[in-house]
């Protein structure tokens, strides 16, 4: 490993689409360059849910530590704000130990709130909150039209029309990049992508995908926000009747194929991310970045 100057060890970023490959970048890099993985995924914060979200196995586990798995339950959702508080002490706590954390997932704000260091607009009133989902998103967007608050881009998501009509319209704030941070972008093509996910998919069927589907269904309903994952909503299409058992594969991969879309939509704005196409491009980018340490 390079030489790093402890005192001012460099927070590694690695983005890019589901079933791109970062996990296994992440894995990697840890072994090589003596560090410790903080996944920034909204999916695998959650205990039990382990197959349909790609969470990393525990031989990985033992491989390279890591942080923010298996937080919280699938009834208990945390926020980005606490997400963000989680991945700032982990980041903390890693560098104190001489090691060097590497930040890892395809959730967008998740990864941006932590970069950017996000200033975030208060918690919603429940009371407030609780009246606001009674209303269809027709009715949202009136209300919003009649405020005289500009629709936001998701216009057709009714979370998206309740956040703008508690604050009004108004956005988080954020800060220049974190200083001595690097953040690489894994690119891969659709033909390669599909493939990935096609294997992925197969692989969680043969691991129990549709057993652990039932068990979280049974205990926390359908309504999880968790169970919202592309696998388990190919699944729950299953178990309702409406596509056969060998159909989960490819409408999981529909599922995720417009998940990859909206993520590496979102990266695309980032000009700080360095893309590339192998490990070994990212392996030489940040054995150059940290020998400059």
């Amino acid at each position: 490993m390079a030489a790093i100057n402890k005192s001012i060890l460099p927070l590694i970023v690695i983005v890019g689409e589901t079933g791109s490959g970062k996990s296994a970048l992440a894995l990697k890099l840890a072994q090589q360059f003596n560090g410790e993985i903080i996944a920034a995924d909204s999916r695998t914060i959650y205990k039990g849910l382990n197959i349909g979200t790609a969470k990393p196995s525990h031989a990985d586990q033992i491989l390279a530590t890591h942080h923010l798995l298996d937080i919280t339950t699938p009834d208990k959702p945390i926020t980005v704000v606490k997400f963000k508080h989680l991945a700032l002490n982990a980041i903390s706590s890693i560098k104190m130990r001489g090691k060097i954390p590497i930040l890892v997932g395809g959730s967008g704000l998740y990864i941006d709130a932590v970069i950017f260091d996000y200033n975030f607009l208060p918690a919603p009133d429940p009371i407030i909150r609780n009246q606001l989902e009674q209303l269809t998103i027709s009715e949202l967007q009136e209300v919003i039209k009649r405020r005289g608050t500009q629709l936001p881009e998701n216009y057709l998501n009714k979370r998206y029309l309740i956040r703008t009509i508690e604050t009004k319209g108004k956005k988080p704030t954020k800060s220049q990049l974190q200083s001595n941070t690097i953040l690489i972008g894994l690119s891969i093509s659709k033909n390669d992508l599909t493939k990935r996910l096609e294997d992925r998919a197969r692989s969680m069927l043969n691991l129990g995908l549709i057993k652990e589907t039932k068990i979280a269904v049974k205990k926390y309903g359908w309504g999880a926000e968790a169970l919202r994952a592309p696998a388990y909503k190919s699944v729950q299409q299953f178990l309702e009747g409406h596509i056969s058992k060998n159909e989960i594969i490819g409408l999981c991969v529909s599922l995720d194929l417009k998940l990859a879309k909206k993520q590496r939509t979102w990266f695309k704005r980032n000009k700080s991310i360095q893309w590339v196409e192998k490990q070994i491009q990212a392996v030489d980018i940040i054995t150059t970045f940290l020998n400059k340490q």
